[in-house]
């Protein structure tokens, strides 16, 4: 089929588009949740439990979306790159996410191959990626009235080669106290409009929330010991997406954030 003819030409020299479209952290996580979805592969946190779903480059809400044309606090929904839950997508936007009535389950998931996470939006630079997302986390669970109690799982985590995991580009920023410092003065900008969903979503939320980071290399060896029959190819794809993304010259790039 075409796709097939034109996938094999990026191993051309030289190929006809940027071998970076295909090999990228974003079809990789696919392919890895998609392993864990189809084989069932027990007691980790990507997991796919019963009743449950994934989907790549969902939108979650912030809570601090615009209050009126120009809020100068105001950011946009953001981006993960994976979700794996009891939630429905489009309801407020094409691929928002909102939980389902009697949810227990939901981890966001941020794949990186040589990024870090990114920094801070326009007008809260401090306000980084993880922060970011657990916020968001938050705010889903406002809007569907799901109390983080209610949860069996709830997580947020980060896939990277085990190289950057070990260099602990990802410690402070997944820090919990980090994480609430940087919220807090987000809050602190609103005057107190912002304390009540603070108190009493927000806290809770960081409270039960699972922060995990897992390296391609783990999740790799993990999903070859199942047997899974294309464990192979998919080692082989994460080796051209390290091939293909790795820096020219050493330590991680910074990235733009996605919201």
């Amino acid at each position: 089929m075409p796709i097939s003819r034109l996938t094999a030409m990026l191993h051309s020299d030289p190929p006809p588009f940027p071998p970076t479209l295909l090999y990228n952290e974003g079809w990789l996580l696919r392919l890895v949740i998609d392993c864990f979805a189809t084989y069932a592969i027990p007691g980790h946190p990507l997991s796919v439990p019963s009743a449950a779903r994934w989907f790549s480059e969902a939108l979650l809400p912030s809570p601090f979306l615009a209050r009126y044309q120009g809020d100068p606090l105001a950011e946009s929904w953001t981006h993960a790159d994976g979700a794996i839950g009891h939630f429905g997508i489009g309801r407020e936007t094409k691929t928002g996410l909102s939980l389902l009535p009697e949810a227990h389950h939901l981890a966001i998931i941020e794949a990186k191959l040589f990024s870090l996470l990114s920094s801070g939006i326009t007008h809260a630079p401090y306000y980084d990626q993880a922060a970011r997302t657990v916020a968001c986390i938050a705010e889903v669970l406002r809007r569907a009235d799901r109390h983080p109690a209610d949860f069996s799982r709830m997580g947020f985590a980060v896939l990277a080669p085990q190289s950057q995991i070990s260099a602990g580009i990802f410690d402070d920023p997944l820090n919990r106290d980090s994480i609430r410092r940087k919220v807090e003065r987000r809050v602190a900008g609103y005057d107190g409009e912002k304390d009540r969903w603070y108190a009493e979503w927000f806290e809770p939320t960081l409270e039960r929330i699972e922060i995990d980071v897992f390296s391609w290399e783990d999740l790799l060896g993990l999903i070859a010991a199942q047997d899974v029959p294309s464990a192979d190819d998919l080692h082989e794809f994460y080796d051209r997406c390290i091939h293909h993304n790795r820096p020219p010259h050493a330590g991680a790039r910074r990235v733009t954030p996605k919201s």
